[in-house]
């Protein structure tokens, strides 16, 4: 795909992406893409201890900022690259970008996909217009199955991240942020490919060259990190941030960003599930793992947002139903509203009986029981209850536990990992 004519060559093939590229994005996107709302969450202020303000990228139409970077992509074609059409490789939010936006232009879109994706993604994409492919067991298969295409097909690949035209494209979600808080003084910025930070970063900086930019990325993806830190952390595992599961980030990218950031900090499972969660609680709102990372990284580093007006950008609300589910029962269990208590009873008529007493006493609700006489190392005549309950906070089941303790009862905690 040509490059801008605006972009300057810098050092060989390294283009540089300038304040101004990005503007004329903004031009071009305008009127196409959602103008998100920038606001203030007082709640997620006060927890952590910083001035929090959110971006909602996750209301675009297909849920996620990757329409920016694609459409902008899809703008800078020629009439023979239109005609032809594009091809890119993707299971994620770009897929469902580039399919929108290109049938809404008129320009085929053919998406290569890994035979692993689940159904509804390929459903999606093919609902706004997308003809997917499917080939390979992962993205990098699927990806070089993409560029054959490309050659023989003559189309036009746009890639995902690792292209300064789209990083232009997601640069613009900096510029209107700057707009509507121009007292930014922090971004928190997830990173996959390094798309959108690298678009960010060179927009807020041109804008406010104090502004400090903190990447983030999945502890089970650390791979800008490992290429930006000199480490060598294990990459891989099932993450809910997979939008941000990048197991090779963009060379341009890699280099820009290497410049821009201040740090960059890596988020777990919990604390993304965490995230999640008080962003569907506190402000109603739905985002996937990826969505959440900048808040659970705001929430992990206290010390380097303490004070500080800060910017989190809400990148996507792709999260499959089920899972979201799982997320916010999980989030219960943590905050000790729900538990599963495994109680060592004696195999007697009225055992039960006498900890369903207890259990009522302290007004804690039972929602299923379970019994194990046969898989247990206790005597014939013991048994394993196990009881998964709701109570109204950690205080009132830590009552009941102790209660159940001082009538002798063994009892003990089933926790997550």
């Amino acid at each position: 795909m040509d490059k801008i004519t605006t972009l300057e060559q810098v050092g060989g093939d390294l283009p540089r992406l300038t304040i101004d590229d990005i503007r004329a994005a903004a031009e071009r996107l305008k009127g196409a893409v959602v103008r998100t709302p920038t606001l203030y969450s007082k709640t997620l202020s006060n927890i952590t201890g910083a001035n929090i303000w959110l971006k909602f990228e996750n209301h675009q139409f297909t849920a996620a900022y990757k329409e920016r970077g694609a459409l902008n992509a899809l703008t800078l074609l020629t009439e023979e690259q239109r005609r032809r059409g594009v091809i890119a490789a993707s299971a994620g939010n770009h897929s469902q970008g580039l399919s929108y936006h290109g049938t809404r232009l008129g320009v085929p879109v053919t998406i290569v996909m890994p035979r692993t994706t689940p159904h509804v993604k390929v459903m999606q994409t093919e609902s706004v217009g997308g003809k997917v492919v499917l080939e390979g067991e992962n993205f990098d298969q699927a990806y070089a199955h993409a560029r054959t295409m490309e050659k023989e097909l003559g189309l036009t690949f746009i890639h995902p991240f690792d292209d300064p035209i789209v990083a232009a494209g997601q640069g613009t979600v900096a510029l209107e942020m700057l707009e509507d808080v121009p007292e930014l003084d922090i971004l928190a910025i997830p990173i996959g490919g390094g798309g959108l930070a690298t678009g960010m970063g060179v927009a807020a900086r041109a804008l406010k060259p104090g502004i400090g930019l903190i990447g983030v990325e999945a502890e089970l993806f650390p791979s800008m990190y490992n290429r930006l830190k000199g480490t060598n952390l294990p990459c891989g595992g099932d993450t809910l941030a997979e939008g941000i599961a990048v197991f090779e980030p963009g060379s341009y990218t890699s280099k820009v960003l290497g410049e821009l950031l201040d740090d960059l900090v890596l988020v777990d499972e919990a604390s993304i599930e965490t995230a999640l969660a008080l962003l569907l609680q506190i402000e109603k709102t739905v985002v996937e793992g990826a969505g959440a990372a900048g808040l659970a990284a705001v929430m992990n580093n206290r010390e380097l947002f303490a004070g500080k007006n800060v910017g989190i950008v809400l990148c996507g609300g792709n999260i499959d139903t089920r899972l979201l589910a799982n997320v916010l029962l999980r989030d219960l269990a943590r905050q000790g509203r729900l538990a599963r208590l495994r109680i060592f009873l004696q195999d007697r008529p009225g055992s039960l009986y006498r900890v369903m007493h207890e259990f009522n006493t302290h007004n804690v609700n039972i929602l299923e029981i379970s019994h194990q006489r046969i898989f247990t190392n206790l005597p014939a005549k013991g048994l394993v209850t196990d009881i998964e309950c709701e109570a109204r906070d950690r205080a009132q089941l830590d009552a009941l536990i102790n209660a159940l303790r001082a009538k002798g009862y063994t009892i003990s905690q089933v926790e997550l990992d």
